[in-house]
């Protein structure tokens, strides 16, 4: 601090700055001068350090005008200026109280010697101990502790003992204030020591209420318990204490008169009530049973049985902090031993949480708009957030983690973090804000010693409360402006993690499982295993505890996860093979710093991820080669499938970045589009089997995912040969390809099994010979059917070309001129039918288009197909029924090739396309269902029919893609029983529960009708 100039008072934090040099000046306390020059012609360190301790106060005018007063207060002959400026250690925290606490300074003048308390030892980090301080304002009432209680002798009674214990009480504050304000003591440790300075006042209270009590009044033990901030001890400068009493007659042969002994008891807790009301804040026990329409004392077993039948959630959450304070200390123990059962029972009410969660917002509701933001306490953002947050979790989570059971909320949110149940990042960011923001609220409530959590409005209080949390103005910003500034974003943190917690879907799950289950011994593990559907529950009883063994902080979260987990499990087709799946990708993912965290912090994730394990060996074989993708299962928007462009574009793009383009190693481009290929096939699996998607949207997005992948592989290829290519000609490829999607891939109707039917075409460019254009095409075709079957970890995606003509004897690749001369000459009427379905998806846009509208005139034939060909049809679909069903098989299940199922529908709607397409545009599309709607529109096939061809095809389809996802490989019938028909039946949507031989017989009534259609369509 610089002192050069005549009165740089404005600058040293003054605002009225005339009056500060008047007052600091010779006719006043003569520091300013002093400090400046002394007449021995030195620097007086004294006077220099008045004017330091001044400046550095949170408001200097305030602390120089109660110093001054306090100066006109000293007796004659004090030395209070002397020892002012010679001792450090009385002026610094003398002067920081009379700068942040007008009450305190007011107390200070009204009792000029008080200021002495300063003037010994300098102050510690270390205040007095619990039992001290109870001591100390026991004596000050002149009481004795009695043995094993809080019984008093030869105690004084009446306004002397009051006044005696309000100055106690207010001398200790008064200490532990300036330890606070000079930066001694944190602020945990000040409002613990706040705490047990209110015990201690409860103590010497109660003492004084029993020394006032009428000769011959029954003996009662009562027991004080404090709730709220006390009870946890966190008690704010200002609050009212919350407290519950509990009494028991005295001890006697004959037990006592109950009756008269509560009498006793009542009288004592009005006193005391009234006792520490006088000395220094409001007794509040509306904390009790039934509030203040209850008795004011109560016994320990007429607290247990109000608990025990009538308490609503909120009575559960307030008993977190109950602690007893003063009193008959056994039965206060009592208390909380016997009420604890209850409390950690709590959360298995019906409802709790959500309970919580509206108390919550309720609070929110009553505030107005222009309160909410000024209020530190309860509004967004303020400690209610950090304290309901912190409650709920310990409520659910602490039934079975005993470490989560402390009153005091930056203790509990310490071991939530330590336990796993919050990140730790998140719980040291919120204990921070926490603690910042009940900084502040002491700061507001010492200004006067009142209840306040409302930040001030005027620009003189700001200034004051930033300057007290030591903020200082600087070249960027004032002291409140960077106050505000962190003030609004501590609010948002606080608001956005009290959301990210408070709400959790974790939470609610974890509620709904029985505390007692939480706790089990192996052996009775075992058996809930049993109950809840394992078939293995010894081998799913060491799954669980490789998974939660050791003391780190993966088998914390563990431990906070699995019980939820299980639940879900236990509702899927294959809680065993769920379990073991989860074990897999938990060995593979556990140490991951992102894994465990974000299964705890997004629960629907969780439980998410163990539906699907549950009940997809697909999933599962997916998630363990693409763990990362579980990211996915955190929403819904997530799990929407991506547009065929944006695939497209993706994957060419990833394909590119895979290689250098002058190098050979093209199989890391295709891999690298294959990768992302087993991304979407998890994300549409997952979505399918969480019910976001109807059969149509999951053909549609498989349908683009294989387009996408092929055009990829297919670009690659190209690449690769334009690489080759330069080593033996010179000059572009001699042609131009596409490929053209037959089958389901044409019709984008593809499930999770289907290979992609294709057929390739290419035209020679201008000048090119054909030959050398064909050789190419050829190596481009092979090329990329290779390099699709290169061994990687997705599922394969077989490239077949078997409907190109003259089948497997036929060329891989023609020419369109090749195509064209084939289909006109050659051409059988099925081969016609195959190219209904077809659709370029890869390649020269313009050949595939030229492609397209060459084949147009064979399948919609001018006129339909000749009755021959009709006669044809029939004939080879009989054949197809006969011999291409595989031995063994039930034709009344095949889901491909049985009666009423895919192939009957399809090929009855590809028939009706062949003899009228001609004619009718809409049955011009390469889509079943599309072309199925539209023959009945034009009453080529009935209403009632239709319905039934399409329900058939439906549900075929949907079971088809169903036995995949459960089994984790494709097949083509419909299980009739066991653990595979009740993972189908989930996979299509039966409820856990539901007999899953209704599929079975939903899926035999539905083909039955479709086959009836098929024999008046098909074969009429």
């Amino acid at each position: 601090m610089s002192l050069t100039g005549r009165a740089p008072f404005a600058r040293l934090g003054f605002v009225e700055a005339a009056r500060a040099q008047r007052l600091l000046g010779p006719d006043g306390l003569d520091a300013w001068e002093s400090a400046l020059w002394d007449s021995a012609g030195g620097m007086d360190p004294g006077g220099r350090g008045v004017v330091a301790a001044l400046a550095a106060s949170a408001d200097p005018d305030l602390a120089l005008l109660t110093l001054v007063r306090l100066v006109e207060a000293q007796r004659p002959g004090s030395d209070f200026l002397d020892r002012l400026r010679s001792a450090p250690w009385l002026r610094e925290p003398l002067v920081a109280v009379l700068g942040a606490s007008t009450a305190l300074g007011d107390h200070l003048v009204a009792h000029p010697d008080e200021w002495r308390v300063f003037d010994g030892e300098p102050l510690g980090a270390a205040g007095p101990t619990a039992a001290e301080m109870r001591d100390r304002l026991l004596d000050a009432v002149g009481a004795v502790r009695a043995e094993g209680g809080s019984a008093a002798v030869a105690c004084g009674y009446g306004d002397a003992a009051v006044a005696a214990l309000r100055d106690g009480y207010r001398r200790a504050l008064l200490l532990l204030a300036a330890r606070d304000l000079t930066g001694l003591v944190p602020l945990d440790e000040v409002a613990a020591e706040l705490s047990d300075l209110a015990s201690a006042t409860l103590e010497a209270g109660l003492a004084v209420a029993r020394a006032g009590l009428p000769a011959g009044a029954e003996p009662a033990r009562l027991a004080v318990i404090a709730m709220g901030k006390c009870g946890g001890r966190e008690l704010n400068y200002v609050s009212d204490v919350d407290v519950v009493f509990v009494a028991e007659p005295h001890a006697a042969p004959d037990g006592g008169d109950q009756a008269a002994a509560l009498h006793t008891a009542t009288v004592l807790a009005t006193s005391l009530i009234r006792i520490c009301g006088e000395v220094a804040w409001p007794v509040d026990a509306a904390l009790r049973p039934e509030g203040k329409d209850g008795p004011l004392v109560r016994t320990l077993d007429s607290h247990a049985a109000y608990y025990q039948r009538w308490a609503r959630t909120w009575e559960f959450q307030a008993l977190l902090k109950a602690r007893p304070v003063a009193g008959d200390a056994e039965l206060g123990a009592a208390y909380i031993e016997r009420l604890a059962l209850l409390v950690w029972r709590a959360a298995d009410r019906e409802h709790f949480v959500e309970d919580v969660q509206e108390m919550r917002r309720r609070v929110l509701a009553t505030l107005p708009a222009l309160d909410a933001v000024r209020e530190l306490k309860l509004g967004p953002g303020g400690l209610r957030d950090v304290e309901f947050a912190v409650q709920l979790l310990q409520l659910v989570h602490g039934r079975a983690d005993e470490t989560l059971r402390s009153g005091t909320t930056l203790v509990a949110l310490e071991a939530l973090g330590e336990g796993g149940y919050v990140g730790l990042e998140d719980a040291a960011n919120l204990g921070a804000m926490y603690r910042w923001l009940r900084t502040v609220e002491h700061r507001l409530q010492l200004q006067r010693l009142r209840r306040t959590h409302r930040l001030p409005d005027d620009e003189a209080g700001l200034r004051w409360l930033a300057r007290s949390m030591s903020y200082q103005s600087g070249p960027e910003m004032t002291a409140v402006e960077a106050f505000e500034t962190d003030r609004s974003r501590h609010a948002r943190e606080v608001r956005r993690l009290h959301e990210k917690l408070f709400y959790r879907p974790l939470l609610q799950s974890v509620a709904r499982v029985p505390g007692e289950e939480l706790r089990l011994a192996p052996e009775a593990a075992a058996a809930r295993l049993s109950g809840l559907g394992f078939a293995d529950p010894d081998g799913a009883l060491r799954h669980l505890q490789a998974l939660t063994a050791g003391v780190n902080r993966t088998a914390a979260i563990q431990r906070a996860l699995l019980p939820v987990m299980l639940g879900a499990f236990a509702s899927a087709a294959d809680p065993d093979a769920g379990l073991l799946a989860y074990r897999q990708v938990s060995d593979a993912l556990g140490r991951t710093p992102w894994y465990l965290r974000f299964l705890r912090d997004e629960g629907l994730v969780a439980e998410r991820l163990a539906v699907l394990l549950g009940s997809s060996r697909f999933v599962a074989d997916l998630l363990s080669r693409a763990p990362e993708a579980l990211r996915m299962l955190a929403s819904d928007d997530e799990l929407r499938p991506r547009s065929a462009d944006a695939l497209r574009v993706s994957m060419l793009a990833a394909a590119h970045r895979s290689t250098d383009w002058e190098g050979t190693d093209w199989e890391a481009a295709v891999l690298t589009a294959r990768g992302l290929r087993r991304l979407e096939l998890l994300r549409i699996a997952s979505a399918d089997l969480l019910g976001q998607l109807d059969i149509d949207a999951v053909g549609q997005a498989l349908t683009s995912v294989t387009d996408a992948t092929l055009c990829a592989a297919l670009d690659t290829a190209v690449a690769a040969a334009v690489s080759g290519a330069a080593h033996r000609r010179d000059g572009p490829l001699p042609m131009r390809m596409s490929v053209i999607a037959m089958g389901r891939l044409g019709g984008a109707e593809v499930g999770y099994a289907s290979d992609a039917d294709v057929l390739f075409v290419f035209e020679p460019l201008d000048g090119a010979e054909e030959g050398a254009a064909s050789r190419v095409a050829h190596e481009v075709a092979e090329e990329m059917r290779r390099l699709l079957s290169v061994p990687a970890p997705d599922p394969p995606l077989g490239v077949d070309a078997g409907l190109r003509p003259e089948g497997r004897q036929g060329p891989l690749v023609r020419s369109l001129a090749s195509y064209s001369a084939y289909y006109a000459r050659w051409a059988s009427v099925w081969e016609a039918q195959a190219l209904l379905r077809a659709r370029p998806i890869a390649g020269n846009d313009e050949t595939g288009a030229r492609f397209i509208e060459m084949i147009e005139q064979h399948r919609y034939p001018q006129g339909g197909i000749a009755a021959k060909d009709v006669t044809e049809i029939r004939r080879i679909k009989a054949r197809v029924d006969s011999e291409r069903l595989p031995r063994g098989a039930d034709p009344a299940t095949h889901l491909k090739l049985g009666r009423g199922a895919l192939a009957d529908v399809e090929w009855t709607v590809q028939l009706l396309q062949l003899r009228h397409a001609h004619e009718r545009a809409g049955l011009r599309t390469p889509r079943t269902l599309e072309a199925l709607s539209a023959a009945a529109e034009a009453g080529l096939i009935g209403a009632a029919d239709a319905d039934a061809l399409g329900a058939a095809w439906r549900l075929a389809s949907r079971v088809r893609n169903a036995v995949t996802l459960v089994r984790g490989r494709p097949a083509d019938s419909l299980p009739r029983r066991g653990r595979e028909l009740v993972g189908v039946a989930r996979a299509v949507g039966y409820p856990p529960g539901e007999d899953p031989g209704g599929l079975v017989e939903e899926y035999l009534r539905t083909t039955r009708r479709a086959r009836a259609a098929v024999e008046r369509v098909f074969y009429a």
